[in-house]
């Protein structure tokens, strides 16, 4: 990147903050301009541009940078605009591998769920084994907020920052790949060989693959060659980290696998077992993943960043043996819920809440599916739960998990969420004051 150019950061989130206070170190007199679709911007010491100006601003080649945060799609046309106008476009991540990736040890971990647990219980499995590491990305801070503080660096990556990543890791994993994020990649095999990208290049680094992944054709053929897999676990060590995660606070068979991996990828940078497994025992689930509360008796579930369907499953396998009123529905990504409404009625649920506009969906697959679940169809969070506060006695747990994005949802006809984060804060709230004071955290 050129210091004595004027740069564009794309949005005004966190990743965008951590950008400017880089670029401020770096040079303090640099002109700075931001732009965003939507949403506050609040950048310190920067021009805003508003986004109907920004064709204008680039065929005047106002700055020579663009810095483009995740949320913000790289297949819109402004940007190829952009670059046939000479200005580069890069993001925090690419701008941290080029700044700080010399001498550490990078291990990436991306998937299309689980990605988060399996990092951060990486991270610990190696601060646990006494390593000198640290974690970024989606989890922990921005990647130029952790800049040079860590020897080895643990990035959790979405498919937004594998797409464009500009350097390899030293290790990588993948959990597994289903359909995502459809409306940011265009296509959903644009999703597959951008969430890809981080394993398919030609630097052989070791590549450790969770139980979605391992016999999935296409992360196989980005592989391609099967010696970079991390050899499997030796029985021992499968039969400790078992018993060890059946002590933690993980729950469900699939935190198991994520564990599995992680340990795989722990063992590769020189972690050792007795840190590993001290590692599973530090594990404190991440907030809005199966975020369990006890509320007037009910075991009310916060899962709220779950955004597929196969989110979904892994929450309601994590509480078999339970009768389960499910709150589900969200954001449109053209998802498949015909599998998921066949599993509700095998996997405890007696009562489904489904909200716009995935719901709908879900709502007509499981008429078909499961003609005995009672369905309630709420156009709110709010009275999807004052719903089941009158069906108290068809349910002993509660989970929210929506299998879609929150964008555009409701919390009352007045509300809409601004992300996963404070919907999964209303749930609970609501569900305290509907169902009675929470016991316990």
């Amino acid at each position: 990147m050129r210091f004595d150019q004027p740069v564009l950061l794309y949005g005004a989130g966190r990743e965008a903050r951590s950008t400017r206070a880089f670029l401020k170190a770096r040079a303090p007199d640099q002109k700075i301009f931001v732009t965003a679709d939507s949403g506050a911007v609040d950048i310190e010491d920067a021009e805003f541009l508003p986004p109907t100006e920004l064709q204008a601003a680039i065929a005047a080649r106002r700055f020579g940078t663009i810095v483009k945060s995740p949320g913000v799609s790289r297949y819109r046309p402004i940007f190829l605009v952009a670059r046939e106008a000479g200005i580069a476009v890069t993001s925090n991540l690419n701008l941290w591998g080029e700044y700080f990736r010399e001498d550490r040890t990078v291990i990436a971990v991306t998937g299309t769920k689980g990605k988060s647990t399996t990092a951060t219980l990486l991270h610990l499995m190696l601060t646990q084994s006494g390593l000198d590491a640290g974690l970024a990305g989606n989890v922990g801070l921005a990647p130029l907020e952790i800049a040079d503080r860590n020897r080895i660096v643990v990035f959790e990556l979405s498919s937004y920052q594998t797409a464009d990543m500009a350097f390899s890791p030293d290790i990588a994993a993948v959990t597994n790949l289903t359909p995502e994020h459809t409306d940011w990649h265009r296509a959903t095999e644009r999703y597959f060989s951008d969430k890809l990208n981080l394993i398919d290049r030609d630097t052989p680094f070791p590549v450790g693959l969770g139980a979605g992944a391992r016999d999935n054709a296409l992360v196989l053929a980005a592989l391609r060659d099967m010696r970079r897999m991390l050899p499997p676990l030796a029985p021992f060590i499968e039969d400790r980290l078992a018993s060890a995660v059946a002590r933690s606070r993980l729950k469900g068979a699939h935190n198991l696998d994520n564990a599995k991996l992680a340990a795989q990828v722990a063992l590769a940078a020189g972690a050792g077992l007795e840190g590993i497994i001290r590692g599973i025992g530090a594990f404190v689930p991440l907030p809005h993943r199966l975020e369990e509360h006890t509320i007037g008796g009910l075991t009310v579930v916060n899962d709220s960043i779950s955004t597929t369907p196969e989110a979904t499953k892994a929450a309601l396998a994590a509480y078999q043996g339970k009768r389960i009123a499910l709150i589900a529905g969200g954001h449109e990504r053209q998802q498949d819920y015909t599998e998921l409404a066949s599993l509700l009625a095998p996997r405890g649920v007696t009562v489904l809440v489904t909200l716009p506009v995935t719901g709908d969906r879900l709502a007509t697959a499981t008429y078909a599916a499961a003609p005995q679940i009672e369905v309630i169809e709420a156009g709110t969070l709010e009275s999807g739960l004052i719903a089941l506060a009158a069906r108290r006695d068809k349910f002993d747990t509660v989970i929210l998990s929506p299998g879609a994005p929150s964008y555009g949802q409701l919390e009352r006809p007045d509300v809409v969420f601004k992300d996963f984060e404070e919907r999964g804060r209303a749930f609970i709230r609501i569900a305290t004051e509907l169902f009675g004071g929470e016991d316990s955290p």
